[in-house]
């Protein structure tokens, strides 16, 4: 009896932290299913006794979901794609490669990761502008590929990874770049494809750097089309803002089903050295 009740203690706090967790996140789907007269009723309501998806059809009325749907993909595609590369070869320089003043640039290069965001936008704000990329996706893309995060995860990878296969790839002759694309890059996808995930779900969901960065509605990326449901003043229907945020979570939840499995190992890759 004694060894069940830890057992039951953790399963009590897990079920806790799953309502806390997914909570929000229900409340929002059933709400927008509700009339907006209904949504703020006190005591609250968590099941809608007569559900209604025109709030739905509202969303696809009010703006142009294609659009920025395409947008947000393109921006946040590219961007993951552009940080699992160079995570991936900034990782090995640090993990595998010897050079002076390799300590202090790695820690200069998580140092940056306390920096937040807000700090840095004015500048790269500038350089933007310098560059004539004002008002373009290209302003969105470019500063966010180099990833702090991705290179500590992606170094702590390749350290898990046998050395000897890069001695006896060296011993053969291959060059460190070809030790590294043919040998070390295949077998670090996993942890190339949990920096994807990572990059695709913080991006999608992304609305300072856009507010910022974008003018021109067609350039507009989907949290930010989803502020214009809002009206005038706040006066939109809280029901079809609730849907278009429902929508705008499917492919942030469907790439994390997707790549959760990376998600454990990568996050885990350094755990055992």
């Amino acid at each position: 009896m004694t060894r069940k009740l830890p057992s039951l203690a953790r399963y009590a706090a897990l079920a806790v932290a799953a309502v806390l967790t997914l909570g929000p996140v229900w409340w929002t789907f059933t709400t927008s299913l509700r009339p907006a007269a209904e949504s703020f009723s006190l005591p609250p309501s968590f099941f809608p006794l007569s559900p209604d998806f025109s709030s739905y059809a509202a969303v696809f009325e009010q703006i142009g979901v294609p659009l920025l749907v395409l947008n947000s993909a393109l921006v946040t595609g590219v961007i993951a794609v552009g940080q699992m590369i160079t995570a991936a070869m900034a990782g090995y320089v640090f993990a595998r490669m010897e050079f002076r003043g390799k300590n202090a640039l790695f820690a200069t290069v998580l140092s940056t990761m306390m920096v937040p965001a807000q700090v840095t936008i004015v500048p790269v704000f500038m350089l933007i502008r310098g560059m004539g990329l004002s008002d373009t996706l290209l302003a969105l893309i470019l500063p966010a590929i180099p990833t702090a995060f991705g290179t500590f995860l992606m170094r702590q990878y390749f350290l898990g990874l046998p050395l000897e296969l890069g001695e006896a790839a060296a011993i053969d002759g291959a060059s460190p770049w070809r030790t590294f694309s043919s040998i070390y890059a295949p077998l670090a996808l996993p942890g190339m494809a949990i920096v994807g995930v990572l990059a695709f779900n913080f991006h999608w969901n992304e609305f300072f750097r856009p507010l910022i960065f974008m003018i021109s509605e067609q350039n507009y990326t989907l949290p930010l089309g989803l502020v214009t449901l809002q009206g005038n003043l706040g006066t939109g229907s809280i029901s079809v803002v609730l849907a278009g945020v429902v929508l705008s979570m499917v492919p942030a939840v469907v790439v994390f089903l997707f790549g959760q499995r990376y998600l454990r190992e990568g996050l885990t890759a350094g755990a055992s050295k």
